[in-house]
C-alpha cells in the first residue's frame, strides 16, 4: 500500500537490494513502511490532511515534521552510489532501468506521507482533500502556488494527464492494477479534480493522494514509452542538471522550488547538489567509498558489515559506522519458486527444497549472527499467523475448507530448524521422503523422475556476492541428488528475466506494512500471474488466495484486517512457495563525518530516502 508507487518508480534499485543479505522492507522505497490502524477514514469534508482511521498528528498550520531539523542549513553536496547502471530518465515505464533518485528528488506527489504516524498524508501539490460521504469519489484542490521546475503552474489538467498516462498501456502495468478500482477522473475547475471509484475501497482515496504528478508538456505528443532520456519536468526540489547514461547523474537544487516553506518540506532536502555514481561490483563500491568517491553507504551484506568496515578512516572518525533502529515490517524475503515451471508445481517438491536450506549454519558462518528467520509473509508484525487458527481467522478459513489442505487447520507451519547435525540429517530424510512421494528417485547418484528427467534447476542472481549463500545450499541439495546451478547476470538482463518470468528460482522480497492493501493484488493475485512486469513472480493462480486478498483490502476494521491477513499468510506459508530467508530490524549505515541528521528518528523509513530528505551538511 503506502509508498508502492515510489517503489515501482525505482524498481530495479529495489530488486538489486534483494541480492544482498538483508531483506529490504519493500514497501519502496523507501520508502514504504508506514502502518495503518483502522480502515474508516475520518475525512468527509475538505481538509489539508487525511489518515486511515484516526486523527492526523499534525495541525493544519504545523511548521515541520518532528523528525526533521527545520533550521537545517541548505548547503554542500551529497554523493551517493548506485549499483549496475541505468538507461532511462523515465521512472514510470516497464522498459529499462531508471536512474536512482529520480522520483524522490524531481517528482512530487499530490500529498506527502508522514514517517512518524501509522498512515497519514498532508497537503503538497494538493492543498486539500475531500472524500465524498458515500466514499465513492475523492476530490483534490491543487495548491495555487504549485509549479513545475520550469515555472509553469500545475493544474488539474496536468493531474488528469498524469493519471491517464500512467493507466495507459505505455506505462508500467503496476499502475493499471493498483488503480483498478478507479473508474475515472474529471477536471472540475482549473485547480480541482475528482476521482470516481467503481466501489468502496477503504484505502483508495489515500492511494490516489500518493499519485506522482509530472508536466503534460514533458511528454508532449509522443508515446509515453518513447520518453527515455528527456529530463523530467516535475515539481520536486531538484532538477536533473547533467548525466552520463549508466555511469552517473547529478541533481541540482531548484532555486525557485515552490514548496520550500510548506510544513511538509521545511527542513528537508538540504543539499545544493546530489550526485549518484554507479558501480558494477559491491566490493569495488565499498573500496570507492573508503577512498572518498562518495559519502554515504547503506550496507546490506553482513560479511562486509562485519569485516570490511575497518581501517584508518574508521579509527580516526573520518567515517562513522552505525546501526540505526526502525520499526519497519519485515515482510518476507526468500528464494522464490517459479511455479510456472513443471518442476515446481508439486508442493511436496517445494517443501523438500525448503527443508534442505540450513539457515542456522548460514547465519552463524556467513552472516555473523546478524539475522532472524522470516517465518511469515508479514514477519515481525501482528499480521503474522502463529499457532493453529482460531477465532475470526478460523472462521474465515472455514469458508474455504473444502478448497484447502487439512494441514492449514491442524498443523503449524514453521521454517525447518537445522541447529545441529542431527536435525540436518532428519530434515534431509524428510525431504527425500517427500521427493519419493512426488515420483523422484535417486539413480546413480542423480535424482530422476519416471521419465528419466534429472532434477536440476538454476537460480538467477544479479550480484556475485550471493553465490556464497547458494553454494552450501547447493551442497545440501546434492546429497539429495539435485543439481542446483546459479548464474550471475547483468542487471538489465536480470530485470528482463524477472519481468518476463524467465527463471526457475530467484531471490526476491515482498515488503509489507501492518496495513496491507491493494498492493497484494500485484503480489499474488491470479489476474496478474501472466502480466509481464507484475510482482507475481511465484505464478500464483489460486482462487482462495484471490478471495483472501479481497478480504484484506475490504476489511471493515482493524480486527477483521488482522484476521484476514493472518488467514492469507497461513495459506501462503502452507503452499511453500518460497524458501524463507532472513531479516534485520536496523539499518546499517556508514558515512563521512561531515553530515548531521536529526536526533529524533522516524519510526518507519528506508535509509536511502532518510538521508536525502532529512540530513544536512555540517
Amino acid at each position: 500500500m503506502q509508498n508502492q508507487l515510489a517503489r515501482f518508480n525505482s524498481n530495479i534499485h529495489n530488486v538489486v537490494k534483494c541480492f544482498n543479505d538483508l531483506h529490504r522492507p519493500i514497501k519502496h522505497i523507501g520508502l514504504f513502511l508506514l502502518l495503518s490502524l483502522l480502515f474508516f477514514p475520518v475525512v468527509i469534508s475538505a481538509s489539508n490532511s487525511v489518515a486511515l482511521g484516526y486523527t492526523p498528528k499534525y495541525q493544519a498550520d504545523f511548521k515541520s515534521f518532528y523528525y526533521v531539523n527545520p533550521d537545517a542549513p541548505k548547503a554542500g553536496k551529497l554523493i551517493l552510489s548506485g549499483f549496475g547502471n541505468y538507461d532511462t530518465l523515465n521512472p514510470f515505464v516497464l522498459k529499462g532501468i531508471s536512474a536512482q533518485g529520480l522520483s524522490v528528488l524531481t517528482i512530487e506527489t499530490l500529498m506527502e506521507q508522514s514517517w512518524d504516524e501509522p498512515y497519514s498524508l498532508y497537503g503538497l501539490i494538493a492543498e486539500k482533500i475531500t472524500l465524498a460521504d458515500d466514499k465513492l469519489s475523492v476530490t483534490f484542490d491543487i495548491n495555487p502556488l504549485a509549479k513545475f521546475s520550469d515555472g509553469k503552474s500545475i493544474t488539474a489538467d496536468d493531474v488528469l494527464f498524469t493519471f491517464m498516462t500512467l493507466k495507459s498501456d505505455k506505462a508500467h502495468p503496476f499502475y493499471r492494477l493498483y488503480w483498478g478500482d478507479v473508474a475515472g477522473a474529471e477536471v472540475i475547475t482549473k485547480q480541482r479534480i475528482r476521482f470516481n471509484f467503481k466501489k468502496k475501497n477503504p484505502e483508495l482515496h489515500l492511494i490516489m493522494a500518493q499519485m506522482p504528478v509530472f508536466a503534460q508538456h514533458w511528454v508532449g505528443d509522443r508515446a509515453f514509452d518513447e520518453v527515455v532520456i528527456d529530463k523530467p519536468i516535475g515539481s520536486g526540489p531538484y532538477v536533473v542538471e547533467s548525466f552520463d547514461l549508466g555511469k552517473n547523474i547529478t541533481y541540482k537544487r531548484n532555486p525557485n522550488y515552490w514548496a520550500k516553506d510548506l510544513g511538509v518540506r521545511r527542513g528537508m532536502y538540504n543539499f545544493d547538489e546530489v550526485i549518484v555514481k554507479y558501480y558494477k561490483d559491491n566490493t569495488v563500491r565499498l573500496e570507492a567509498f573508503k577512498s572518498g568517491e562518495f559519502d554515504y553507504n547503506w550496507e546490506f551484506n553482513s560479511k562486509m558489515w562485519a569485516r570490511d568496515y575497518v581501517g584508518p578512516k574508521f579509527k580516526s572518525g573520518e567515517i562513522k559506522k552505525e546501526e540505526v533502529t526502525h520499526s519497519n515490517n519485515a515482510g518476507m524475503q526468500g528464494f522464490v519458486f517459479n511455479t510456472r515451471r513443471e518442476l515446481f508445481k508439486d508442493q511436496r517438491v517445494r517443501r523438500a527444497l525448503v527443508l534442505a536450506f540450513n539457515f542456522e549454519w548460514s547465519n552463524k558462518n556467513l552472516f555473523y549472527g546478524q539475522y532472524k528467520r522470516c517465518d511469515s509473509y508479514f514477519s515481525n508484525s501482528d499480521m503474522a499467523s502463529s499457532g493453529l487458527p482460531e477465532g475470526d481467522e478460523l472462521a474465515i478459513l472455514n469458508e474455504y475448507r473444502d478448497q484447502l489442505p487439512q494441514d492449514v487447520f491442524d498443523k503449524v507451519w514453521l521454517p525447518p530448524v537445522n541447529s545441529n547435525s542431527k536435525e540436518v540429517r532428519q530434515n534431509l530424510r524428510k525431504a527425500k521422503k517427500l521427493l519419493l512421494e512426488a515420483g523422484w528417485k535417486v539413480k546413480d547418484g542423480v535424482l530422476q523422475n519416471a521419465q528419466g528427467k534429472k532434477f536440476a534447476f538454476e537460480v538467477a542472481l544479479a550480484q556475485k556476492g550471493f553465490e556464497r549463500i547458494l553454494a552450501p545450499y547447493a551442497q545440501n541439495l546434492k546429497k539429495l541428488g539435485i543439481e542446483l546451478k546459479y548464474r550471475t547476470v547483468d542487471v538489465a538482463l536480470y530485470q528482463r528475466r524477472s519481468d518476463s518470468f524467465d527463471f526457475d528460482m530467484m531471490v526476491s522480497s515482498f515488503g509489507q506494512t501492518q496495513s496491507p492493501g491493494n498492493e497484494l493484488l500485484n503480489y499474488w493475485h491470479s489476474s496478474v500471474a501472466d502480466q509481464e512486469g507484475s510482482r507475481n513472480l511465484i505464478g500464483l493462480k489460486d482462487p482462495v488466495i484471490d478471495a483472501l486478498i479481497e478480504k484484506v483490502i475490504h476489511a471493515k476494521d482493524r480486527k477483521q484486517l488482522i484476521a484476514s491477513t493472518r488467514a492469507l499468510d497461513r495459506v501462503l506459508l502452507h503452499g511453500d512457495y518460497m524458501v524463507p530467508n532472513w531479516f534485520i530490524d536496523s539499518h546499517r549505515v556508514a558515512y563521512r563525518q561531515k553530515f548531521s541528521y536529526p536526533e529524533v528518528l522516524p519510526r518507519y523509513y528506508g535509509a536511502d530516502n532518510w538521508v536525502l530528505k532529512t540530513w544536512w551538511h555540517k
